[in-house]
């Protein structure tokens, strides 16, 4: 269903899926106001919107512009609760986000993937299976690429979208052929009060799908598997620890997918990926897949052929027989917990960041089972030391020069360092990536002290 015209739109946010919304609004006529509290030498892009006829309301947000407004149109990550969009409600006028305006516009079968962590390693294993069987998938949403930029595309064949929390709180109409839950633990909860509030969010990917639908959740979850009595479509299983009766299991080190008269065995130490987290990921991105009728053997060699996304358990390199890891995607208490199962040395780990209000006694278990040394920074340092500082040597530094050059003189082998902050990066940096380039760049110019052969 199309997006009914509007002559007034406000969008609020100017990152990338603000400045696709107004390109958007642009083209359908629409009068286009930007709003961002950030002023205009702080966001880059602006010329090119001033030159479509683009107004702007910088260094703040017009209460008064917004209530005039016929729509409101979010950007992902800018809440629903600031002041002036409340007035814009108070006053009547309608609140929409990016993702929900671009799915009114579009028309291809859309697989929608939400839950805590892994969602963008899904999301690219997807696109990488469509990509390689010829369907032309658009590949994006909270991964990095708006969706709105769908429409400046040749016709896609599917759309492939990670969803945050942030995302679903503005759809109303969205509906999803595929909906993959992969997992769920705390997070955000500086900004949502509490579990049930973030969970309810994600939830709204469901809302709208039907009989003909496939919802695709975690077996191993439970808050996950408490969910589906609340789903009308139908739902699909996967587990890493077990056989599935239908859907995609483990039986005897294989990958095994049950569905109708269909069975086939995969392997999975064929694949790049390592983890049991990546595991999961593998098995939730073959299935819509294969529902849709893709050659098995294709897929399979999609999801062999994939490395990994940057910041996200990335080797750097290894160093006197030490391999160092960069984690900084590694943004919640749920996505270290995995990160740090995945280890098979005693870890060196290098945490902490923007408290995004976590309970970070649920990393205690692993921090005792894996961790040699804690090294911790950012904001969230002080309370990350109170609660584990008692498990092993802790140490907290002021910056990511002093946890890198400590991390070398404590860690020996067999040993790891893992840089995986459970926390936000924007106490300290722009974003996850500029931390874990920053990282990077710092593992490089260690000196290599000829101790082995790096």
């Amino acid at each position: 269903m199309k997006s009914a015209a509007y002559s007034n739109v406000v969008v609020v946010g100017a990152g990338r899926s603000g400045l696709a919304l107004c390109r958007h609004f642009v083209r359908l006529g629409s009068r286009v106001t930007l709003s961002d509290r950030r002023t205009q030498g702080e966001i880059s892009g602006l010329e090119e919107l001033r030159a479509l006829g683009v107004s702007f309301d910088l260094g703040g947000h017009d209460s008064s512009l917004f209530c005039a407004a016929e729509l409101i149109a979010l950007s992902p990550g800018v809440s629903p609760e600031i002041e002036a969009v409340q007035a814009a409600r108070g006053a009547g006028v309608p609140v929409l986000g990016e993702i929900e305006l671009a799915s009114r516009e579009l028309s291809a079968p859309l697989i929608g993937i939400t839950g805590t962590n892994g969602k963008s390693t899904t999301t690219m294993l997807i696109g990488e299976i469509f990509k390689a069987w010829g369907k032309r998938p658009f590949v994006g949403g909270n991964i990095g690429t708006p969706l709105m930029e769908a429409l400046e595309q040749d016709a896609p064949g599917y759309l492939v979208v990670e969803l945050s929390s942030f995302q679903l709180e503005t759809v109303e109409r969205l509906h999803a052929k595929y909906g993959l839950m992969l997992n769920l633990s705390e997070d955000h909860l500086d900004r949502y009060p509490d579990m049930h509030s973030y969970i309810e969010a994600k939830l709204h990917l469901f809302d709208r799908m039907g009989t003909g639908d496939t919802a695709i959740l975690n077996a191993d979850d439970p808050k996950v598997e408490a969910l589906s009595p609340r789903i009308r479509a139908k739902v699909l299983r996967f587990s890493s620890i077990g056989p599935m009766e239908e859907g995609m299991g483990m039986e005897q080190g294989r990958i095994v997918w049950r569905y109708g008269a269909q069975k086939l065995r995969f392997d999975p130490a064929q694949l790049r990926l390592k983890g049991r987290h990546n595991l999961e990921n593998v098995m939730a991105a073959l299935i819509p897949a294969l529902l849709e009728g893709c050659p098995p053997e294709l897929a399979w060699k999609a999801v062999c052929s994939f490395g990994g996304l940057p910041h996200r358990m990335v080797a750097v390199r290894t160093l006197e027989n030490v391999i160092w890891f960069n984690d900084s995607k590694g943004t919640n208490v749920g996505s270290v917990v995995k990160s740090l199962e995945g280890m098979d040395v005693p870890v060196t780990l290098i945490a902490g960041g923007k408290d995004k209000g976590g309970d970070f006694s649920v990393l205690r278990p692993v921090i005792n089972s894996r961790v040699r040394e804690l090294i911790l920074l950012g904001e969230a340092a002080a309370r990350m030391e109170k609660e584990l500082g008692d498990l092993c040597p802790t140490h907290v530094v002021s910056t990511m020069d002093e946890a890198v050059a400590l991390a070398r003189n404590l860690t020996y082998a067999p040993g790891a360092v893992l840089l995986s902050p459970g926390g936000s990066s924007f106490d300290l940096y722009r974003s996850f990536e500029q931390r874990g380039e920053h990282f990077e760049t710092l593992v490089r110019a260690l000196e290599d002290r000829g101790e082995n052969v790096s």
